[in-house]
């Protein structure tokens, strides 16, 4: 039986389903292509890295790669967004719990928090940092995104100390912690030095506790 829209009830169920279906794949497509970006870019760098390599690994055409992604540098430039914070969820950094924990607690528990996110995000984009310079070296376009990514991230740094302390940090205070943090120290102890994850967390705990030490604890 048809209803007053001339359209059979059954139909349009299936079509609600089907409609469904078709964003869930969407959705894996999305996900399965800035994946294998995120991995193929950390591990052959930019010149290694080509679309049909990433359509390989993600397991769908060229095509679908670029009508995902846009060009190569458009999905470069994606996934380190998405692993600044985690996720393609559309929750600014700075309204995140991990980053929100960075103010919660006394200076133990708060420089613990930092501990956490500098090393998490690190494990992310240190190595696709390191691809967007070599990248930027050879394009005017990305090395203008190379600095505005650059200070992006000494603000987040400036945000995350400013909850640590409750109070505006010192510009020379958030360039120390910012340099402490930076993939490049990262990359070199991980990488070439062998550090696990974990030891680069305490030693950065730490050194934001040598930073610190000076300044009178904050309240929790």
């Amino acid at each position: 039986m048809e209803t007053a829209g001339g359209t059979a009830g059954p139909g349009r169920t299936r079509r609600s389903y089907d409609s469904s279906r078709r964003r869930a794949m969407a959705e894996d497509t999305r996900s399965a292509v800035f994946a294998a970006g995120a991995d193929l870019f950390a591990t052959r760098g930019w010149a290694g890295t080509g679309m049909r390599d990433v359509a390989r690994a993600a397991g769908v055409s060229v095509e679908t790669v670029y009508a995902t992604a846009g060009n190569k540098s458009d999905l470069l430039l994606r996934v380190i967004d998405i692993g600044i914070v985690g996720d393609d969820e559309p929750v600014p950094l700075a309204d995140r719990p991990e980053f929100l924990a960075m103010g919660q607690g006394n200076r133990a528990a708060r420089l613990a928090a930092v501990g956490r996110q500098i090393t998490a995000s690190n494990q992310r984009i240190a190595a696709l940092n390191r691809t967007l310079a070599q990248a930027a070296a050879g394009d005017a376009n990305l090395a203008d995104r190379l600095r505005a990514s650059q200070r992006t991230q000494r603000a987040a740094y400036r945000d995350g100390l400013r909850l640590v302390l409750g109070r505006t940090p010192a510009a020379d205070l958030v360039d120390g912690v910012w340099a402490l943090g930076s993939h490049d120290v990262y990359l070199q102890l991980v990488e070439l030095a062998g550090w696990t994850p974990r030891k680069y967390e305490r030693w950065i705990v730490q050194r934001f506790e040598q930073l610190l030490a000076h300044l009178p604890e904050e309240k929790s």
